[in-house]
């Protein structure tokens, strides 16, 4: 009967045992989830090392690996935990290295159509919403509007063209009718309100814009500068008021107007290839000096987007070049067809000051030049150096130096120099 008594005494001391391994064994278990984004490296605090998990061994490259469950003393789980802690972090400083070095071996002016598909056109806004947003909410009406505009940009005498649809959710045109609408400048130009709105007329009849007549697309040609505003430099609005059945809600278009651009493009190119690249120069009449931002676009042989380029540099009055930069590693890495063809050129100058923050050049829509033939041996497979890039380069080495040499110390069981 004792021997009985004596048996069962030991069962709560064989569980506890087993749950006290079970605990440290867990406690090696590694926390899922990602790593935080790149950020400098510092010495790690008290507490982060002792929330950091413990029970780790490691293997023969140097990684930490788990470790099988054991009893640890408290300074055995402080140096697992810190060998962790700066394995992660010389993790993170090798992908922000690699990463800040895949991201510019390319100029910034001079970049793959990838990067940005969307800005490999001129912008051509076009959205949905519905007529409206009530009905819509409570489930009575599934009439949508279609807005669109084929530029934002207007200088001098261009004309922009306005177009407005009404259709369903599946996307079959419904009855239409702009009601009214009217430009006028928009209400947060300081001192709007001095010229009073003017009226734009939208049709279906195949005219004055509009590409085919019934087919449920009005289309409204807004030509600033002889519908009143001539002088004015900013931002115009044109309310417009649409009713299908019956359903009516106002919606509007913005456009942006300078009424005289600050320079001018001659549409005369110089091609040039040198120092591994090649340079296109456009010619420029510059009528006021300041800072220009010059974007334009470049296809291959078969029409397929290769590359933007860009200019933002300084220009004075008079006849000025503008170097667009077709980097030769860029070329090599993509291998385009040649000759290639440089198409959509447009540019502003940057104002320092106010609203608008731009004057607008006259857009070169379309081709604008075309290439000779060139192998691709003749560019150069070289990265983009820059002092900038060399800076931040040679920071982000020095993270991954402090983490390897702290992940070191760590392992060896020594502090760190």
């Amino acid at each position: 009967m004792r021997r009985g008594r004596w048996f069962l005494a030991l069962v709560p001391l064989v569980f506890g045992v087993g749950v006290l391994f079970w605990w440290h064994g867990s406690e090696g278990a590694e926390m899922p989830g990602g790593l935080p984004e790149a950020s400098p490296l510092p010495e790690p605090e008290p507490h982060e090392v002792a929330r950091a998990p413990a029970g780790r061994a490691t293997g023969p490259s140097g990684a930490v690996e788990p470790a099988a469950p054991s009893l640890l003393s408290p300074e055995a789980r402080e140096r697992e935990a810190r060998r962790e802690l700066w394995q992660k972090r010389l993790e993170r400083a090798q992908r922000s290295l690699e990463s800040y070095v895949a991201a510019t071996r390319y100029p910034p002016e001079s970049r793959p159509s990838r990067e940005h598909p969307d800005q490999m056109e001129l912008a051509e806004p076009e959205r949905t919403r519905p007529l409206s947003p009530k009905a819509a909410q409570d489930g009575t009406s599934d009439v949508q509007l279609r807005l669109k505009q084929d530029k934002v940009f207007v200088v001098g005498d261009e004309t922009v063209l306005l177009t407005v649809a009404c259709e369903d959710s599946r996307r079959e045109p419904r009855p239409c009718e702009v009601l009214s609408a009217v430009a006028h400048e928009a209400d947060h130009m300081l001192g709007s309100g001095g010229v009073a709105g003017v009226p734009v007329a939208f049709g279906d009849s195949g005219q004055a814009g509009d590409l085919v007549a019934g087919d449920g697309m009005l289309t409204g040609s807004f030509q600033p500068s002889r519908q009143g505003f001539a002088m004015f430099s900013g931002t115009l609005r044109v309310d417009v008021r649409v009713r299908s059945g019956s359903l009516e809600d106002a919606t509007f278009f913005d456009v942006l107007y300078t009424p005289s651009p600050p320079a001018t493009f001659t549409r005369r190119v110089r091609e040039v290839l040198e120092a591994g690249s090649l340079d296109l120069y456009l010619t420029v009449q510059v009528r006021k000096a300041g800072r220009y931002v010059v974007s334009a676009r470049l296809d291959d042989e078969g029409g397929v987007p290769f590359s933007s380029v860009s200019f933002n540099e300084e220009l004075a009055e008079g006849v000025q070049e503008v170097r667009l930069n077709v980097f030769g590693k860029l070329i090599r890495d993509e291998a385009p067809t040649f000759p290639l063809t440089l198409r959509d050129v447009e540019g502003f100058l940057l104002k320092e000051m106010g609203d608008p923050d731009r004057e607008l050049m006259v857009t070169m829509r379309g081709p604008v030049h075309t290439t000779r033939e060139y192998a691709l041996h003749q560019f150069s497979p070289a990265e983009w150096k820059s002092p900038e890039r060399d800076r931040y380069t040679n920071e982000l080495r020095k993270d991954v130096v402090e983490a390897q040499t702290q992940l070191d110390a760590a392992l060896a069981d020594k502090p760190a120099p």
